[in-house]
């Protein structure tokens, strides 16, 4: 019906409807990064019209590096830029507050996959889930990937799958230990095909057994 990638050439919606479904008829604020059509001006859109359906009460945003203002409609908003610009992505928080739900299906560089979760996780609200899409890339050395080596700090993949560590900080043998602001805000990682999901909250679960990080 909408004519996205994620029901067809992927196989995303199930997942989405999974994990999405809690806040279909909530008063949510989404940014999708990626609008689609490259350059046309008039093209693209499919995936933001989609959550404007799904969520009934939503206000849906997008982000994309081309001008994508001629496909704005109301409870869409796009804005122009890159994924990386820090002071830009500031700026969109300020103007909207912080996001509900996050998806990143823009460049696909590895490193700009990292830095726009290195920025804007920390918009997300708690109880928030922030998504990458199209994680193959992780593997694709023009992307920035790696498939020699899986443990390629600079991939995507190495990157979020480190981050479940933190799930359990609690637990670390090192004493004085300082959790990072993802050690204590990350509280479930969930990985599909080519998908992650990552929840936002407090992650504050005691150990039943380490004290301080300590036995």
């Amino acid at each position: 019906m909408f004519n996205t990638d994620k029901a067809s050439g992927h196989f995303y919606l199930p997942h989405y409807q999974k994990h999405f479904r809690p806040y279909k008829f909530k008063k949510i604020n989404l940014l999708e990064i990626g609008v689609g059509g490259y350059h046309e001006s008039n093209s693209g859109g499919h995936s933001l019209r989609m959550w404007k359906s799904y969520f009934w009460f939503g206000k849906i945003y997008g982000l994309d590096i081309y001008d994508k203002s001629a496909i704005q409609e109301e409870r869409i908003v796009i804005y122009k830029g890159s994924q990386v610009d820090k002071k830009l992505l500031n700026k969109i928080t300020i103007e909207v507050g912080e996001f509900d739900l996050i998806i990143d299906d823009g460049s696909h560089l590895n490193d700009h996959v990292i830095e726009t979760f290195n920025i804007l996780f920390r918009k997300l609200k708690k109880g928030g889930i922030y998504v990458v899409e199209d994680t193959q890339t992780s593997y694709w050395p023009d992307k920035g990937g790696d498939s020699a080596n899986f443990n390629n700090p600079n991939t995507l993949m190495h990157f979020f799958k480190s981050l479940a560590d933190g799930l359990n900080y609690k637990e670390f043998m090192i004493a004085g230990y300082d959790p990072s602001y993802f050690d204590k805000h990350i509280v479930s990682i969930h990985f599909y095909h080519n998908l992650i999901f990552i929840y936002k909250g407090e992650n504050d679960e005691p150990s039943n057994l380490v004290v301080n990080n300590l036995r």
